[in-house]
């Protein structure tokens, strides 16, 4: 428990440190929410129009960077996030609730593919080495070597296209509405296979290499001597008591994974124009979108912090060593 409470406070600390970051980054750099939306009126706003805008993206200069900086602790509070000026009046929670669940889908989805395929593949490589499967970790090796955005281009070159097999970009055909019917469904479905599949394949090698580096160490533990002195199945050995000691490194990655739904494929999204957060944050770049960008880093780092404590959690589970410390 002791442990447990550390980290928690450890992650308030971090949260903490990463939202104050979050709100003095975009006040420090050059410029404003403000005179970039003057700019796309072409100066069309009066001054008590300009006046309410600095009001509301929480930049008035008449206020002090303290209250600005309360009043924005406050707004995160009460779930308000302030407001995108490049889908103007739209508020960066409202742009957000719209994206996120294409990138959970998407990412969410090929992260537990990846996990278990690659686990599983893994534990049979390990357990029969010299096998046709363990002679394939030079292929596997490659592939988690190459970047997720170098592969969709790639799958995009070869496979979308006029006459290819898949769409290049978006999240489904233009001209549907989104709704839970089928038309829609399949097309969604139909435009996120590209990306998952380059996703998928980049990701299952590293958990194959993991699980199967770790199988070749517990393989050769004296309780999997005991076990198979015992008389018992090898498919039990290899399961129950190989695979079942050589799990904790990766749940603990894919605990740690989970964070990085939300952030750790934002190049893939922009390669294929992807409806979901990655592209958001780049049309917030490209417009200077600082509401935007301060909502989609802040969702970035509180999902990554709780992925975190998620992974100490489950060694805290699966460790009894780790009890016994904390």
């Amino acid at each position: 428990m002791k442990f447990l409470l550390q980290r928690i406070a450890f992650y308030l600390f971090t949260a903490w440190a990463a939202i104050t970051i979050n709100f003095f980054i975009p006040r420090l750099i050059p410029g404003d929410p403000v005179t970039s939306l003057m700019a796309k009126y072409q100066g069309q706003l009066s001054t008590d129009a300009i006046h309410s805008l600095y009001v509301l993206f929480g930049l008035d200069k008449n206020t002090s960077m303290w209250s600005q900086y309360v009043d924005y602790w406050g707004q995160i509070f009460h779930g308000d996030l302030g407001t995108s000026f490049n889908f103007f009046p739209t508020p960066v929670s409202d742009v957000l609730g719209q994206a996120l669940p294409w990138t959970i889908a998407l990412v969410g989805i090929t992260t537990f593919a990846s996990f278990m395929i690659g686990t599983s593949l893994g534990v049979l490589a390990g357990w029969r080495r010299g096998s046709w499967l363990d002679g394939l970790l030079p292929v596997t090796t490659f592939l988690s070597s190459i970047p997720y955005f170098w592969l969709g281009l790639l799958a995009i070159s070869v496979l979308a296209g006029t006459n290819g097999l898949f769409p290049s970009s978006g999240g489904y055909e233009p001209g549907l509405v989104p709704s839970w019917n089928s038309e829609f469904i399949g097309s969604a479905i139909h435009h996120s296979l590209l990306p998952a599949l380059t996703i998928l394949i980049s990701s299952v090698s590293g958990w194959i290499l993991t699980m199967r580096n770790m199988m070749v160490t517990t393989a050769s533990e004296d309780y999997i001597t005991v076990a198979h002195a015992k008389g018992l199945s090898e498919r039990r050995v290899m399961f129950s008591y190989a695979a079942r000691n050589a799990l904790l490194p990766n749940v603990s990655g894919f605990a740690l994974s989970l964070g990085f739904i939300v952030g750790g494929t934002l190049l893939v999204e922009i390669v294929f124009s992807y409806p979901g957060i990655g592209y958001n944050l780049f049309q917030a770049v490209g417009a200077k979108d600082y509401p935007l960008m301060q909502g989609v880093f802040l969702v970035i780092t509180i999902s990554v912090l709780v992925a975190n404590l998620i992974a100490d959690v489950a060694y805290l589970l699966l460790d009894p060593r780790t009890r016994k410390e904390g």
